[in-house]
């Protein structure tokens, strides 16, 4: 996968064809000529910067352009890139420039990272990022984020780039860089697709396309297409490879974008590779080639041109060039410790020495090339298992700085607030038990007057018998505590028990207390007022993504609280046609108990498709799950569960229940899947808003 100009094409070129490899070159002359330009311009620009009579070589104009300079040799001559990047960061360091100190060791890790030399260049990134971070230089920051992350996610830890990737997507969201949005998340998506999850792979693909769409660059939106053919070929979807692969290479030829245009070239090779097309697949690795071969400076690219052209000899049964191809990938592989490009290269020599009866040596390559993979295997599962439990710690940053505003904010509210809240509540709790007795005294009426239906009326009498008795559950134990012991604080501040100070450090505790005596009363009203026909459906057009944009920023600060981070996956503005009142309950719920049962540093995704003119809507987080017993009896309508969330968080037993009723009164369906200890998704589905003017039947 490409992303921000770091491509890595896969095959090798070939010395055939050479009539083709004349036009090519040809065709390449101007890219060199351009990019030799660029250079020759910037050098012209400091030589006569340091022909003035008060040039210091220190003096940061001077560094920006020595930065400039090194940069334009990344992937043509890394020897230049190092030994300019240096003198970068020696200037910079003697006058303390730190701008000049992060670039020049951004220069040096590329050198190193581009010769394989990974454990050289990993500490001099990090290093660069630390800076970047101290002098909160954002566009630095993203710069090096993105190469880190790429470089992690070449080596194998794609639990290191996802988090990464997400930190940078934080940022680039707080300066607006939609550009760096789009590269991030296309970096995500093809962690996705290496793990051969290409559902996720295209959902974060749809992503970047929106954000393409917005920025209006045609060729970034090339760029997007060659990797998302490269996904569909790797899926073996090759229709869609060869459409996406196509339209890219129209924008690249139309815009002489010629680095992108060679990758592109190299990825339409890979999809005939994998038909087996061989004269085809041969063709377009000429073409990518001759345009790499001028410019780019990269022994992880040559290890991939090296067993793609074996692969392609061998298919056209010319053993003898796919030997040697397929040997010159495995010294260059041996040589920038490579474990993909071993394993890739042994298993095109083990085929070869097989083919042509070379057993001792076929056996060899084909010991080696399981050992390897096998290690291969086992470290993919590992990553792909922290890519799925990955912590996501820059989390936690953001988290203490919530934590700070909302100490300061809790300082402002006093007592007066609360009697107010508690006021309301008990006004409210009076109304429900009120209406209650007025209700079971009518039904207790109607029993004695209708004889003839005694045994129908003996069996609503006890349902609401049951109703009665959850309420005052609820109410006793569920609000009277959490009252009574707001009721004794106030006392002993009023009496002057206790100080202001002590007081104003109770107000976190007794803020957490109202927020979930105000939850629970919502759902007690809505359920209660439903047991007793008391809530009228009135369906209109409503934004989903409001409602769960909503329920999301409400629940935020419950799920920072857990260092749980909520991903919002739904497509762009989707319709519904429903009661807004009673879906938001049901999202709220939902959400509210993915959130109660996720331990901390969890990951819950909100997501909805289209299906037969319903969105079927789901919640999934990875938190402790259920059994089937309790999948089976939490939406029954005489189930009273209520359990403990992974902080010991009390709940009702009323949200499911409540859920259930609201999604029927709006003509959908809910259900739930679950593994115990792996997670839990809770499915819904409502009807899709059809256009503007639909009324209700």
């Amino acid at each position: 996968m490409l992303s921000e100009k770091n491509f890595i094409p896969k095959h090798a070129t070939t010395m055939l064809r050479i009539l083709l490899c004349a036009f090519m070159l040809a065709v390449s002359l101007p890219v060199l000529a351009q990019s030799s330009n660029e250079r020759d311009s910037l050098a012209y620009r400091l030589q006569r910067l340091e022909s003035t009579n008060r040039f210091n070589p220190r003096d940061t104009t001077h560094i920006k352009l020595l930065v400039e300079l090194a940069f334009s040799y990344r992937y043509l001559e890394m020897d230049s890139l190092y030994s300019i990047g240096k003198r970068a960061l020696e200037y910079s360091e003697k006058i303390d420039y730190t701008y000049g100190k992060i670039k020049g060791l951004d220069a040096l890790g590329n050198y190193y990272y581009n010769k394989g030399e990974r454990e050289k260049s990993m500490p001099l990134f990090k290093e660069a990022l630390r800076l970047a971070t101290d002098a909160k230089d954002i566009p630095s920051e993203l710069s090096i984020i993105n190469t880190m992350a790429q470089n992690y996610s070449f080596e194998g830890n794609y639990a290191e780039a996802l988090n990464l990737n997400l930190k940078g997507i934080d940022l680039a969201k707080e300066i607006d860089n939609q550009p760096m949005l789009s590269v991030l998340n296309e970096n995500i998506a093809g962690l996705y697709a290496d793990q051969k999850d290409f559902k996720n792979a295209l959902m974060f693909y749809d992503t970047v396309q929106k954000i393409n769409r917005r920025l209006g660059d045609e060729v970034i939106d090339a760029e997007t297409q060659s990797n998302m053919a490269s996904l569909y070929k790797d899926a073996k979807n090759y229709k869609n490879a060869m459409f996406n692969i196509n339209r890219s290479i129209s924008t690249f030829e139309k815009h002489k974008v010629y680095d992108w245009l060679a990758y592109a070239y190299e990825v339409k090779g890979d999809i005939y590779l994998d038909q087996e097309k061989y004269k085809w697949a041969l063709y377009w690795y000429d073409q990518s080639n001759m345009l790499f071969k001028h410019q780019i400076e990269d022994d992880r690219i040559k290890i991939q041109l090296m067993n793609g052209m074996a692969k392609v000899y061998f298919g056209l049964e010319q053993d003898s060039l796919s030997l040697v191809y397929a040997q010159r990938g495995l010294a260059l592989s041996d040589k920038i410790k490579s474990l993909q490009g071993k394993i890739d290269c042994s298993e095109t020599l083990y085929k070869v020495h097989k083919k042509n009866g070379n057993t001792p040596e076929a056996l060899a390559y084909l010991e080696s090339f399981k050992v390897l993979s096998d290690s291969l295997f086992k470290d993919k599962n590992k990553q792909s298992l922290s890519l799925l439990e990955t912590k996501l710690q820059y989390e936690q940053e953001k988290q203490e700085l919530i934590e700070a505003n909302e100490t300061a904010l809790a300082k402002q509210r006093n007592y007066i607030y609360f009697s107010v809240i508690i006021l309301m509540i008990l006004s409210i709790i009076t109304f429900v038990i009120r209406r209650s007795e007025n209700i079971q005294k009518k039904l207790n009426r109607e029993l004695k007057e209708k004889s003839s239906a005694v045994t129908q009326r003996e069996a609503q009498l006890h349902e609401i018998n049951k109703t009665n008795t959850k309420l005052f559950s609820i109410i006793g134990h569920d609000l009277r505590g959490p009252i009574g012991g707001l009721q004794s604080m106030l006392k002993l501040f009023t009496d002057g028990e206790i100080s202001t100070k002590e007081f104003v450090s109770f107000i976190p505790k007794l803020k957490t207390d109202v927020d979930n005596i105000s939850f629970t009363l919502n759902n007690l009203l809505s359920w209660g007022m439903n047991q007793l026909n008391g809530v009228v459906t009135k369906p209109k057009r409503v934004s989903l993504s409001n409602l769960v944009n909503g329920n999301i920023q409400l629940l935020s600060e419950i799920a920072n609280s857990k260092s749980i981070k909520i991903i919002n996956q739904l497509p762009e503005n989707p319709r519904i046609w429903a009661d807004s009142h009673q879906m938001d309950i049901v999202v709220r719920n939902i959400l509210s108990n993915a959130i109660k049962f996720t331990p901390e540093n969890g990951l819950i995704t909100i997501s909805a498709v289209e299906k037969a003119g319903m969105w079927q809507v789901s919640i999934r987080d990875t938190g402790v799950g259920m059994t089937a017993e309790m999948q089976r009896s939490i939406f029954k309508d005489s189930s009273n569960i209520t359990t403990y969330g992974t902080n010991n968080e009390k709940g009702t037993g009323l949200g499911l229940s409540l859920c259930k009723e609201m999604v029927h009164k709006n003509n959908g369906e809910i259900w739930v899947d679950s593994v115990a200890r792996k997670g839990t998704t809770f499915y819904f589905t409502v009807p899709k808003a059809m256009n503007r003017y639909q009324k209700a039947s």
